[in-house]
Order: C-alpha cells, then sequence, then structure tokens
C-alpha cells in the first residue's frame, strides 16, 4: 500500500503547494514559480481549448475503450494480446506505431525536435494471473472487473489524451511519445520502461507515467525495492519410512518463524517486507524435496532493504540448522546427499529517487492542478517512474481520472464520474512539458 501522508496546503491566489515526504521523516513545500504562467497560456490557444473540449465530449468513449482494454487479459509476462490491440488503437489515432524489443507499443507525435521527447506511458500488463475472468461489470455507473483501474483507467487515458492532441492538431515542440508499455507489476521487474529509457536516453526530457485513476497525488518520489526468491531443496521421501529425513517444509517454517521474531523495521526510513507467496511439496503423505518463498521488501532508504534481506537469510539458514539437528536427533541426518541446500533468486530490483526540487516538470503538474481546481499532495510509491527517477531524468506517476478501489484484488472497481477533470490534468501536464508550437 501506497505510503500515504496527508499534506500541508497554503493557498495563495489559488495556488495549492503539496507537501512531500522526503527520507529523513521531515516535510519540504515544493515551490510554485510564476502562478498559473505556462498552463494560462496554454488555456487561452485555440487549439487547446479544443483538445479540453474533446476530452469533456468524448469521456464515454474513452470509459468504453477502457472496458474493451481490461477485457483483454494481460497477465504478468503474457501482454503480447493486449498489445496487439493497443497498436491498432494507437495508429487509428494518428499515431507512427512500433513495437520493440520488450514488448512495448510505442506511438510518435513529432515534435519540431527530434531530440527532445516527452514520455507518456502506461503499463499493460496486471497482476492477475492467466485464467481471471476480466469480464467488465457494470453497476449503477461502475464499472467491476479485475485491472479495471490498474491499470485500465490509464491506458485508457493514454488513448484519450494522445487522441485529444491528434483530433486538434495541436503541433509540439518536443516529440511525445505515447507509450503502452510491459513487466511494470511483480516480478516484470519494470523491464519495460527500462527499455524505453535505455532506447531514448538522454533525449528524454519528461516523463509522464499514467497509473490508475486517482487525481489526488502525484508520485514524486520513487519508493526502493526488491524482490528475492528462497529455495531450499532436500531427499525427500516417504511421510512413515523416512520419517525424521531433512524436511524443506520444516526448515523453511522455522527460518520464517525466526525472522518474524527477530526483525525490527524502523517507521522512518519507512521499510516493509512481505512474504507473499509459499510454496512446496507434492502430496499429504510424502516429505517435500523443495520449498520456496517469494519476499518483498521495500524501504525509503536502499541501505534498509539489504539489512532486511540479510536478516532474512540468516534466519533461514538458522531454521536449516535446526531442522538438520533434529533430522540427525532421529538418526536421519548423518547419510551423504541427506542435507538441505538453500538457493536465493533475485526476482527484480527497484531503484529509489526524487524529483528534483523546484522541476519544472512538478510545477505544470501544479499548475494544472490550480488551473482545475484540483487538490493534489506529492508522494513516496514504486511505478513506472522509479526508473527515470533513478537516472535522474525528471519523472512523475499520476492518475487518469475518475476514482477507484480494490486494486490488485478480483472485487476491483472504477467510477468514470469526473474522470474529464483527470484527463485534462493530464493533458496539460504533458503540453506544457512539450511545448506547444504558435
Amino acid at each position: 500500500m501506497r505510503n500515504l501522508f496527508l499534506a500541508a496546503v497554503t493557498f495563495t491566489s489559488g495556488m495549492i503547494f503539496a507537501m512531500p515526504k522526503i527520507a529523513s521523516g521531515k516535510h519540504q513545500i515544493a515551490q510554485s514559480g510564476a502562478a498559473g504562467s505556462a498552463v494560462n497560456e496554454l488555456v487561452r490557444d485555440e487549439r487547446v481549448k479544443l483538445a479540453m473540449d474533446w476530452l469533456t465530449k468524448n469521456v464515454s468513449w474513452i470509459t468504453d475503450e477502457q472496458a474493451r482494454i481490461t477485457e483483454i487479459p494481460a497477465p504478468p509476462f503474457k501482454e503480447a494480446e493486449r498489445a496487439a490491440y493497443m497498436k491498432k488503437a494507437l495508429t487509428a489515432i494518428g499515431l507512427r506505431v512500433r513495437t520493440d524489443e520488450a514488448g512495448n507499443v510505442i506511438g510518435e507525435h513529432a515534435g519540431s525536435s527530434e531530440n527532445e521527447i516527452v514520455l507518456i506511458t502506461a503499463h499493460m500488463d496486471t497482476v492477475f494471473p492467466e485464467g481471471t475472468d476480466v469480464h467488465v461489470r457494470r453497476e449503477r455507473g461502475l464499472l467491476y472487473a479485475p485491472g479495471i483501474s490498474d491499470n485500465g483507467a490509464g491506458l485508457a487515458a493514454l488513448l484519450g489524451v494522445a487522441r485529444a492532441i491528434c483530433e486538434t492538431k495541436i503541433p509540439s515542440r518536443r516529440t511525445m511519445i505515447f507509450a503502452a508499455d510491459v513487466g511494470e507489476e511483480g516480478e516484470g521487474n519494470l523491464r519495460g520502461i527500462r527499455k524505453l529509457v535505455e532506447e531514448y536516453g538522454k533525449k528524454i526530457s519528461a516523463v509522464i507515467a499514467l497509473d490508475g485513476a486517482s487525481t489526488e497525488y502525484v508520485v514524486t518520489q520513487a519508493l526502493a525495492s526488491r524482490r528475492i526468491e528462497i529455495i531450499l531443496t532436500g531427499p525427500g521421501g516417504h511421510s512413515w519410512t523416512d520419517f525424521g529425513a531433512p524436511n524443506p517444509i520444516d526448515a523453511m517454517a522455522r527460518g520464517i518463524a525466526r525472522f518474524l521474531r527477530t526483525i525490527e523495521v524502523p517507521g522512518s526510513p519507512r521499510t516493509t517486507f512481505n512474504i507473499g507467496e509459499i510454496e512446496g511439496g507434492g502430496s499429504v503423505n510424502s516429505i517435500p524435496a523443495r520449498a520456496a518463498i517469494k519476499v518483498d521488501i521495500r524501504s525509503e532508504q536502499e541501505r534498509d532493504i539489504s539489512r532486511v534481506e540479510t536478516a532474512l537469510r540468516d534466519a533461514i539458514r538458522s531454521g536449516i540448522q535446526e531442522e538438520m539437528a533434529a533430522s540427525n536427533a532421529r538418526g536421519m541426518g548423518s547419510a551423504e546427499g541427506s542435507g538441505i541446500e538453500m538457493q536465493l533468486k533475485l526476482l527484480g530490483a527497484r531503484p529509489g529517487g526524487d524529483l528534483a526540487a523546484g522541476s519544472p516538470l512538478l510545477q505544470s503538474l501544479m499548475e494544472a492542478d490550480r488551473f482545475l481546481g484540483n487538490r493534489s499532495r506529492t508522494e513516496r510509491s514504486s511505478t513506472d517512474a522509479n526508473i527515470p527517477l533513478s537516472e535522474g531524468i525528471p519523472a512523475i506517476s499520476i492518475g487518469g481520472g475518475g476514482s477507484a478501489g480494490g486494486a490488485h484484488t478480483l472485487a476491483e472497481w472504477f467510477d468514470p464520474a469526473g474522470r474529464e477533470m483527470g484527463l485534462k490534468r493530464v493533458l496539460l501536464t504533458a503540453l506544457s512539458a512539450a511545448g506547444v508550437e504558435k
């Protein structure tokens, strides 16, 4: 769950100042530049006005697209079918579209400069496994389906904003790249955004990641995380005749219990861990030959991730020692090949990073919020923005509009009411970052 902190807001000529949480646990006010200057100039442009009107008038189309996208399964590492749909949709809008080696779908809106790029992304993958029922149910104005918000809302916003710009023929100074990317969730390890940042590199002026629905916050600080798998293997055997043989599940259980008894994590900088998966064994009457856990560790300071991982490894090793001692006491653990071996796999590592104080990208977002009458706060979270932020590239992650709940559950829902404000927020921020030609 994202680390939510109430923002202190100060009003000066209607400007909202968001107060981000920083690693030290103190607070820092994100200062605004000239009040609303860039956005006020943008909204006087007739083409931008037309684009905002287009978004208002086509909310139903955007919501229908969201439902269509959500009903195309996109389990981890299997985004191809959804990618094919996004490629057709972005091509129909009028962008020059291609698919890269990672599976990202990339639509280009050429600007007068090819060497400066504003990258707008939305991830295609969901957390739900293959076979999950993703049929969208509409009830009393709400949409229900796994993935309807995360990230159906972001993908629909990507299409809506791209089409609004193309329909109204807004020329930009910087080239705008609209990318539906892969591998944001779980063990995807941000492979899609990694590939995009690797490809465009120093050309990227700003990254705007569209993730979910909420307009109440903007992610400006990347939450570092590490995901690991620990595997224990043993000789296995029959539950009766081989009783006393080292049991990897027992060893794992001993280690987990020790870890949970002894680990201490700080509240500031906030650090968390989650044993999210555990598996092993083949039948109730067989001593298992294998046991494995998958663990997610996150922190506002990367050094604490390493500390927690080390504590977990040491605890599991102690669990193995306890299990082997019990097996030896039963006369079953001394034979060659009768021990338990431990293997650790790195499933993914997400780097941390912070948006520079006074970033023009954040100023653009704040000015858009001011113009639209939206209140938002800054947050630290783990999103596609992690990669560019870790590379020193200005990046934010924001929602596409509307409201939602139940993310990462089968009861996920989305309410499209008022989503046009979120869409305009994306539009104005993106155009401010890209610049509009006269």
